[in-house]
């Protein structure tokens, strides 16, 4: 259950040509985190593996990529929320059931699911969770894959971390310096990537 620590305000939110842009309780237009990530990164391996198996099967595994991510992330919302375990189609309820029993397990305390956020002048999003995991303040993201992923693959998920963490420090004074991704692949096996003490610094200094 959650444990209101925090009044998170709500951000507006609009899909222009440019992008996602966030309205702040201050009336502020803010770039996403993610529309910043996708103008930044280097997208070659991305054409490449569309070139390689064709647009429209690469279309067909995003979309089913993008819909298993939405009902899971559902599914973990209401586990956090509600208390109640996930019901839904059979996969996206695997991927969900191994988050909760081997991720969620180590989070002592939830803040908030769904949270939105932003830094003063930049930039602003949602993160999947804000809490306490082992002990620690943290930004949690949650994320499914259709194949197990190396640590070194993972750049703009870690960049994201920081940036929530950045924003949740400057807009309600807090101290986190810790981001945890829990990923689970289309296959059902889990995997956990932290970021902590000087990654997570030298991560924050390339995203700042």
């Amino acid at each position: 259950m959650i444990t209101k620590k925090f009044d998170y305000k709500p951000l507006s939110r609009q899909t222009t040509e440019s992008g996602r842009l966030y309205e702040t309780p201050t009336g502020e237009r803010l770039p996403s985190v993610t529309t910043i990530l996708d103008k930044t990164t280097d997208k070659t391996f991305l054409f490449e593996w569309k070139k390689r198996v064709g647009e429209e099967e690469a279309q067909r595994i995003t979309s089913k990529s993008l819909k298993l991510g939405s009902e899971m992330h559902k599914m973990l919302e209401d586990y956090v929320e509600q208390d109640v375990s996930p019901s839904g189609t059979i996969l996206a309820k695997i991927m969900a059931g191994k988050i909760i029993s081997q991720g969620l397990k180590n989070v002592d305390e939830y803040w908030g699911m769904e949270v939105p956020l932003w830094c003063p002048n930049l930039y602003a999003g949602t993160t999947d969770c804000v809490g306490v995991w082992k002990g620690k303040p943290a930004i949690i993201d949650f994320k499914n894959s259709r194949k197990p992923k190396k640590k070194e693959w993972i750049g703009n998920y870690l960049e994201q971390l920081t940036a929530y963490a950045i924003a949740h420090n400057e807009v309600y004074g807090t101290d986190i310096q810790t981001g945890v991704i829990m990923l689970s692949t289309h296959d059902g096996d889990y995997q956990e990537f932290s970021l902590e003490g000087k990654e997570f610094e030298k991560v924050s200094s390339e995203w700042a």
